[in-house]
C-alpha cells in the first residue's frame, strides 16, 4: 500500500497538523485520507486531520507526517501521489491516482473500471 506525499504536500499539511491544536502536541496526530461516493465522477477524496485513527487503519509514515488509509478505502488509493499546488486560478491538494479511469475537472473526484463497486456521483 503506497500513498505518497510531494514535498510541497508535506510541508502544508505538517502546518495544518500544528496549526489543528496547538495545546494537544499528540504524538498520533495525523491525516486521515480516504474515499467515499460523491463527487462529480462517483469517488471523492477526503483527508482530514486527526489524532484518532481507527482500529483497521492503514499506517503510513512520510517524512514528519502520519498517514493514516481508511481501510475500506486502500484499494482505490494505491499509488495516489498528494502533492499542493498553488497558483492564481487554484490552489489546494491535487491527488494523481493510478487506479482512476477517469477525473472531474476541478481533480477532486474520480472513477474506476477495475471492478470496484462503482460511486454515486452527486446530483
Amino acid at each position: 500500500m503506497a500513498v505518497s506525499l510531494t514535498e510541497k504536500a508535506e510541508f502544508r499539511l505538517r502546518s495544518f497538523i500544528r496549526g489543528s491544536s496547538p495545546e494537544n502536541n499528540d504524538a498520533s496526530k495525523g491525516i486521515r485520507v480516504s474515499v467515499k461516493d460523491g463527487g462529480c465522477s462517483g469517488y471523492e477524496y477526503g483527508i482530514d486531520v486527526t489524532s484518532k485513527p481507527q482500529p483497521d487503519d492503514l499506517v503510513i509514515q512520510q517524512g514528519n507526517v502520519l498517514i493514516y488509509i481508511d481501510a475500506k478505502s486502500a484499494p482505490l488509493l494505491d499509488g495516489v501521489v498528494i502533492d499542493f499546488v498553488e497558483g492564481v486560478m487554484e490552489s489546494g491538494f491535487k491527488f494523481t491516482n493510478p487506479n482512476a479511469s477517469d477525473t472531474c475537472g476541478c481533480g477532486k473526484s474520480f472513477k474506476t473500471d477495475d471492478g470496484t463497486p462503482t460511486g454515486v456521483p452527486c446530483s
